[in-house]
């Protein structure tokens, strides 16, 4: 697991998905959410705009796992 700092009290998934290189645009995060490859914390999310707050864990099934810690 890695951790991802982020500056602010909190990030969108989708952003959060484009800052850590994870995919180049929000129709790539649409897909990975339509095959149910994203977990928030555990949990299958669909949301591309779920708020990711620090202490959150999110997980992309096949690439890896980033918990958010503020900076």
């Amino acid at each position: 697991m890695e951790e991802v700092f982020i500056d602010t009290q909190l990030i969108q998934l989708d952003q959060l998905l484009k800052w850590i290189g994870v995919v180049e645009s929000g129709g790539q995060v649409k897909l990975l959410l339509s095959d149910g490859l994203i977990e928030l914390n555990g949990q299958v999310v669909s949301e591309r705009r779920k708020k990711i707050y620090p202490g959150d864990t999110v997980t992309v099934k096949g690439i890896g796992t980033w918990k958010v810690a503020v900076e």
